[in-house]
């Protein structure tokens, strides 16, 4: 059987609850639209990160789509993931451009450059990792790290949809009315609706909004001009890296956290489908760093392993990798249509906040997962203080400045878990 083969199991699985593991798959329509439902879920979060970075949302979409079909050929289609925009390049590539936060960013080329220079030493730690194996990684990151490291993402991400996309007291209970929605699809249905829980809530809920303002007139009304205007098909602007000393010293060390992110995913999906998928983390890091190296050549943003999709896997129990190879080739096809754009962006605000809430909730849970299924012994004071002192630097948003350089939130959070456990990691004498 060759790598790119899985083995097909009925739909009947669907009705009684089957896992489906990384080398099967369900009948191609339906793992087409498991395809589709992992783009919804990577949508929000690699649309944002470039918006927050003044870069273009949809070259952004293209380049986790080109990204995810390179590190599914790298890992040999072994490692269920999708690679979309990293909010870990955020602060830095802001503080490397001076962006303004409004528009496009006049300085991106500079941000490009230190974006492929992360992707190159990123590689190079995979093919280390293929040569000596995980386990000098594994001596700074274990368990109690990763898992916290995986919780704090959901969790730092929280603010998000709860700050930013409810603007008035209407689109709050449209959040709730959401993730209400989402909740009842997943416990009271069956089969492949219960699978496409996220995009069957979508679709729900933004027919309810249109209903309560387009109808009844109770808030902002849906607007779907922007989608009749827009052309089926165009290519989104590409822009040429810089290679700037600065900026790559500013941006190289993010390298840490694509490392503890991506670390920590493969060990969720490990302990979600009871395979070895760790195996492959020499792999999955090649793959990660090249395709951020692509995207960034491209004037895309640097790319990881998305927790969004791993909390998806986590609700619907489908691993196969096929879903995702379906959801890269969409991805691409979308990346060059402007109407896709404008139909993303016409979904409203708070129904996706809904959305983003149940996601990001996920993703902190597949982070305590890894805790329970690793056996994390919290009567050890070094596992209870590194978790619990993680789990608030991550979601408070703790930031420390050296010099023009501020390293925040998930970026404390996944240093401070590292350094705080290998002080502790100490025999009481």
């Amino acid at each position: 059987m060759g790598i790119f083969q899985w083995t097909e199991k009925s739909s009947d699985v669907l009705h009684s609850g089957g896992v489906i593991g990384p080398d099967e798959r369900l009948p191609w329509p339906q793992t087409g639209l498991m395809g589709i439902q992992h783009v919804i879920a990577m949508f929000g979060s690699t649309v944002l990160a470039p918006i927050l970075m003044g870069f273009d949302p949809n070259l952004a979409v293209l380049m986790s789509g080109i990204g995810t079909l390179i590190f599914f050929l790298i890992t040999g289609g072994k490692v269920p993931s999708y690679l979309g925009s990293s909010f870990a390049f955020i602060g830095v590539v802001i503080a490397a451009t001076g962006y303004a936060g409004q528009g496009a960013n006049a300085n991106i080329g500079v941000a490009l450059g230190g974006i492929i220079a992360c992707g190159a030493v990123y590689t190079l730690i995979g093919v280390l990792v293929q040569w000596l194996g995980t386990g000098w990684i594994e001596r700074f990151m274990p368990p109690v790290v990763t898992g916290a490291v995986v919780a704090v993402i959901g969790l730092n991400l929280a603010g998000i949809p709860i700050k930013n996309m409810a603007a008035s007291n209407f689109d709050s209970w449209m959040q709730a009315l959401t993730f209400t929605t989402v909740g009842l699809v997943a416990v009271l249905t069956r089969g492949m609706v219960q699978r496409l829980l996220i995009l069957v809530g979508l679709i729900v809920s933004s027919i309810f909004y249109a209903l309560l303002t387009n109808v009844a007139g109770l808030g902002k009304p849906l607007d779907l001009s922007g989608v009749i205007n827009a052309a089926w098909f165009g290519l989104p602007q590409l822009h040429t890296p810089v290679f700037s000393a600065p900026a790559m010293l500013l941006i190289v060390p993010v390298v840490i956290i694509l490392v503890a992110e991506n670390l920590g995913h493969i060990k969720a999906v490990t302990a979600m489908t009871g395979k070895d998928i760790d195996q492959y983390m020499g792999k999955a890091f090649i793959g990660d760093g090249v395709a951020t190296m692509v995207s960034g050549a491209g004037g895309g943003t640097g790319v990881t392993t998305y927790a969004e999709n791993i909390g998806v896997m986590a609700a619907t129990r489908i691993y196969s990798t096929a879903v995702f190879l379906c959801a890269a080739v969409l991805a691409v096809l979308l990346g060059f249509s402007p109407k896709f754009g404008a139909l993303i962006q016409a979904i409203p605000l708070p129904v996706m906040g809904g959305v983003s809430i149940v996601v990001f909730g996920l993703i902190a849970v597949a982070g305590a997962n890894i805790w329970v299924r690793n056996k994390v012994d919290f009567s050890q004071n070094k596992n209870l203080i590194v978790a619990a002192i993680t789990l608030i630097l991550g979601t408070g948003e703790f930031t420390l400045k050296f010099g023009d350089f501020a390293l925040g939130g998930i970026g404390t959070a996944t240093f401070g878990a590292i350094i705080l456990y290998a002080l502790l990691d100490r025999k009481p004498r």
